[in-house]
C-alpha cells in the first residue's frame, strides 16, 4: 500500500505564496508519478494574519506541526512588521521548538553560465554545508542595559554546548560518507580569535576518529570564505556553527547563480522537518508573477528525500538540473523572462520527460 506524507504548508509572505504554489504542484506531481499520497494543510502566519488578528504564532500551532511528517516554508517578513518580530516568531520558533538542529545548504552549479566566478563549472561547483541551527548567537541569550541612552550596552551570548556541537559534528561525518563523493569534511570556525569554539576543534576530531575514511580539513571562516571564491571545488562537506554558516552560505548561494535557485532544509533526523527557499520574502516583487520558484522547488525536492522519497527526489532535481544545463533556463533573477507560473510549468514539463524515458520507467 503506498505510503502517504502528512505536509504543512505555510506559505507565508511576499512573494512566498507564490514560489509555494510552484513547489505545492511539483509535489503533487511527483506523487501522481511515482504512487505516493499527499496530505496538504496551509497555516496561515505571517504578516497578513499578524494584522488582522496580533498573533504571530501560539504555541497550539507548533504542537499540530509535530504531527507532521514535514513542513514546506515560503517565505516570512514584511515592512508593515517590526523588523526580526515575524521572522523570531515563526521560523525561529519552529526551529527551536522542534529542535532542527541541522540547517542543511546544498551548493550546487548547474550551469557555467550561472556562475559569476570566472571559468567555474559544474563540477568545480557541488558541496554541501552542515549549518548547526540552534545554538549560537541565535540562542537570544541577552539584553540591553540603559536602552536608548548614551551609556546603553547590548550583550548577545555566542553559546555552544558540547550536544549541539556533537550532534551536527557528527550528522556532517555521517553524510560526507553517504555523499560518497571526495569523503572530505571541513570544519569551519575562528577558534583562533574566538576562545569558545575550541570546543568546535576538539569535538571535531574526537568525532572524526571514529571515521577514519573521511579525510578531516580545517579553514578559519575568512579564509573559508576567501577559499570558496578562489577554488570552491576544494570543498566536499562542511561543518560550521549558526552565525558562521548563516554567511558562508549565502556566499554560496551567490557562487551557485543567486538567492533564486537556492534551497535549505532545517532538520531533525527522524522527526518532522522545515525545508524552504532562501532567497527572503521580497515584497516589492509580490503578486508581480515574477520570482523564481526553483528555489522552493529545490526545497520541495529536499522535503521528499526526507521523507524517503528519493526517487521522486532525483527526478524533480533532474529535471531543474536540465533547464539549466540545456539553456531553457538562463537565470533565477526576477529580470529572467520567464514567469514564476511559466518557470513551474517548465519544471513540471521536464518531469514527466524524465518519467517517460527508459531510465525514467525503470525507477518508477
Amino acid at each position: 500500500m503506498a505510503k502517504t506524507h502528512r505536509i504543512a504548508v505555510l506559505p507565508g509572505d511576499g512573494i512566498g505564496p507564490e514560489v509555494t504554489r510552484e513547489a505545492v504542484a511539483t509535489l503533487k506531481l511527483a506523487s501522481e508519478i511515482h504512487g505516493f499520497g499527499l496530505e496538504l494543510r496551509d497555516f496561515p502566519f505571517g504578516a497578513e494574519h499578524y494584522l488582522r488578528t496580533k498573533e504571530a504564532f501560539p504555541p497550539t500551532a507548533l504542537e499540530e506541526l509535530r504531527g507532521f511528517d514535514a513542513i514546506l516554508l515560503g517565505a516570512i517578513g514584511d515592512p508593515r512588521i517590526p523588523v526580526g518580530m515575524l521572522e523570531r516568531a515563526i521560523i525561529s520558533g519552529i526551529r527551536f521548538g522542534l529542535d532542527l538542529y541541522v540547517n542543511l545548504r546544498p551548493i550546487k552549479l548547474h550551469a557555467e553560465a550561472m556562475c559569476p566566478l570566472k571559468g567555474k563549472r559544474p563540477e568545480d561547483v557541488d558541496l554541501i554545508v552542515v549549518r548547526e541551527n540552534t545554538e549560537d548567537v541565535y540562542a537570544g541569550i541577552g539584553g540591553f542595559l540603559k536602552k536608548g541612552t548614551p551609556d546603553e550596552v547590548a550583550v548577545q551570548e555566542m553559546i555552544f554546548t558540547r550536544k549541539g556541537v556533537e550532534r551536527v559534528v557528527r550528522y556532517a561525518f555521517d553524510l560526507c560518507r553517504k555523499r560518497a563523493r571526495r569523503r572530505k569534511l571541513t570544519l569551519v570556525d575562528k577558534a583562533n580569535a574566538v576562545g569558545a569554539m575550541d570546543l568546535w576543534t576538539r569535538v571535531f576530531e574526537e568525532v572524526g576518529a571514529a571515521y577514519p575514511d573521511i579525510e578531516r580539513d580545517h579553514a578559519y571562516i575568512d579564509a573559508a570564505c576567501m577559499w570558496m571564491v578562489k577554488n570552491p571545488e576544494s570543498f566536499d562537506t562542511v561543518v560550521v556553527s549558526n552565525m558562521f554558516g548563516d554567511i558562508l552560505t549565502d556566499l554560496g548561494a551567490a557562487i551557485q547563480g543567486g538567492m533564486g535557485v537556492a534551497a535549505s532544509g532545517n532538520i531533525h533526523p527522524g522527526r518532522v522537518s522545515m525545508f524552504e527557499p532562501i532567497h527572503g520574502s521580497a515584497p516589492k516583487h509580490a503578486g508581480r508573477n515574477v520570482a523564481s520558484p526553483i528555489g522552493a522547488i529545490l526545497a520541495s525536492q529536499m522535503l521528499l528525500d526526507h521523507v524517503g522519497e528519493s526517487e521522486a527526489a532525483a527526478l524533480v532535481g533532474s529535471a531543474v538540473e536540465d533547464l539549466f544545463r540545456n539553456g531553457t533556463l538562463q537565470s533565477t533573477g526576477t529580470d529572467s523572462g520567464v514567469s514564476t507560473t511559466a518557470q513551474g510549468d517548465l519544471v513540471r514539463t521536464a518531469m514527466k520527460r524524465g518519467a517517460a524515458s527508459p531510465a525514467g520507467r525503470a525507477a518508477s
